[in-house]
């Protein structure tokens, strides 16, 4: 859970290089690169937390589920319907950590304006630039991004409750 982005990063880069075993697929420097990266950062926490979830949820659930002759699919919906808002958690957790990431951004995409460039890379660079108005415009723009995310994920949390 806690892997540095640069690290795989790295690891990517090395496997979809021209030299690499995968670098036939030209995914390098492209937004599919970005998103490989940033699955495979997010998916171990995502699945930790939710796998956290379901072990704490109530003992009692799947026995009596199975009881009630719930197949897999129906004993899969129930736990996930009863651990919902830990599940809703570790999303809203691994969108945090992806919306901030810059490493494997700006390794995979290569920050490439107009095509590769993340809003996280474009404050990198343009504080690296001395520009640190615009860098903070964007800094604040992000934000209020992950805070609308938020709030429609509070506001559907609001609604499942009712």
């Amino acid at each position: 859970m806690a892997i540095p982005t640069v690290v795989i990063g790295l690891f990517l880069y090395g496997l979809l290089s021209r030299q690499g075993p995968l670098g036939d697929l030209g995914l390098l420097y492209t937004q599919w690169a970005i998103i490989i990266g940033e699955c495979l950062l997010i998916s171990p926490i995502i699945l930790n937390l939710t796998v956290a979830a379901i072990h704490s949820s109530d003992s009692r659930l799947v026995p009596t589920l199975l009881t009630l002759g719930a197949n897999r699919f129906q004993l899969m919906l129930m736990v996930l319907s009863e651990t919902r808002f830990a599940v809703m958690a570790a999303l809203v957790t691994g969108f945090g950590r992806a919306i901030g990431e810059v490493g494997i951004a700006m390794i995979l995409g290569g920050n490439i304006e107009g095509h590769t460039r993340t809003m996280t890379t474009a404050i990198a660079l343009e504080t690296s630039k001395g520009e640190f108005e615009f860098a903070l415009a964007l800094g604040i723009l992000l934000l209020v991004i992950a805070f609308i995310v938020n709030l429609g994920l509070q506001y559907l949390q609001r609604d499942i409750v009712k």
